[in-house]
C-alpha cells in the first residue's frame, strides 16, 4: 500500500510537536535537551540492533506487544519520550523515529532560539576552545548555542561535530582510516 508523503509528514510533524511540548513541560530546556540526546541514542541503537528496530514495527506482534517492547527496552528513558515511543510503536511507526528526531531538532531552534553543537573528543575540552566552538556556532548560525560534550578514547583525538545535523568528523581515527584506504587503492605500477 502506498503511503501518502503529506501524511507522512504530518504524522513525524505531531510526534515531534508532542513530544517537544510534554519535555517542555516537564521540565523547560534542560528535559527537551535530554530528551534530545536520548531519542539520539536510540536511533544509534535502533541502527546497530536490526532486531529490535524490526520488532518496534512488525505487524506480526500486537500494538500492545509492541507497546510492551518499548516501555520494557526504553525504560530508563524520559517520560515523555517513552509515551511517544509507545504510542509510535503501537501504531507501526517507529521506523519514522529519524525523521521525528530531525523536525525535533528544528524545534529547538524555533521555539527555543538554540541550536545544539554535539562534540566529540578523546579528552575534555579546554574552557578556551569550549568558547571558542561556542561563538562559531552562534557568529554562524544567529542563534543561542548550547554546546553537549562526549569523551570517546575511541576516536585517538581531534574532533567530531554535530551541528543541527551537519557531521563533521575530524578524528584521528577518521583520518588514519581515509589515509589507510588511499594507500589501498593507489598503486604505482610495482608490486609491493
Amino acid at each position: 500500500m502506498a503511503t501518502n508523503r503529506l501524511v507522512v509528514k504530518e504524522e513525524v510533524a505531531v510526534y515531534a510537536s508532542v513530544l517537544f511540548d510534554a519535555a517542555h513541560t516537564a521540565g523547560g530546556q534542560e528535559a527537551v535537551l535530554e530528551v534530545r540526546e536520548q531519542m539520539g541514542e536510540i536511533i544509534r541503537l535502533m541502527r546497530a540492533d536490526l532486531e529490535l528496530t524490526q520488532s518496534l514495527s512488525n505487524p506480526d506482534f500486537t500494538p500492545a506487544q509492541r507497546k510492551e517492547l518499548v516501555e520494557g527496552t526504553f525504560a530508563d528513558c524520559h517520560l515523555a519520550l517513552r509515551e511517544v515511543l509507545a504510542v509510535m510503536a503501537e501504531r507501526g511507526h517507529a521506523d519514522l523515529l529519524p525523521r521525528v528526531f530531525d523536525a525535533y531538532r528544528e524545534l529547538l531552534g524555533d521555539k527555543l532560539g538554540i541550536c545544539v553543537v554535539d562534540v566529540t573528543t578523546a579528552v575534555p575540552l579546554d574552557d578556551g576552545l569550549r568558547q571558542l566552538i561556542t561563538e562559531k556556532a552562534e557568529a554562524d548560525l544567529g542563534r543561542c548555542a548550547v554546546l553537549r560534550e562526549r569523551i570517546d578514547a575511541s576516536i585517538l583525538g581531534g574532533i567530531i561535530m554535530d551541528v543541527d545535523g551537519n557531521y563533521i568528523d575530524a578524528s584521528m581515527i577518521s583520518q588514519l582510516n581515509r589515509a589507510r584506504n588511499v594507500l589501498k587503492d593507489t598503486t604505482d605500477g610495482g608490486e609491493c
